[in-house]
């Protein structure tokens, strides 16, 4: 089964985060199949926060995939404010 999901990037107190397209046997960080999209918890005003590429989240959940919670607060949140 895929899941969308998030997969942590970054260093130690420098979160970041790739919305991600994975197995959901696949390890958090590990084997991904497509990146959808990131999220930068601890960006400023000048840097971009959430880049979600709706036409692949959309493929992927036409397709079977199952949306994380996470992901779906994310998804929420970028159509509020666009």
């Amino acid at each position: 089964m895929v899941v969308i999901r998030l997969a942590r990037g970054g260093s130690k107190k420098r979160p970041f985060f790739y919305i991600v397209a994975a197995d959901k046997q696949a390890r958090r960080d590990g084997r991904f199949i497509e990146r959808v999209g990131f999220f930068n918890p601890v960006a400023n005003e000048k840097q971009e926060r959430i880049r979600i590429h709706a036409d692949r989240l959309n493929h992927w959940v036409s397709n079977g995939a199952q949306v994380s919670d996470a992901v779906a607060k994310l998804v929420a949140e970028q159509k509020a404010v666009a």
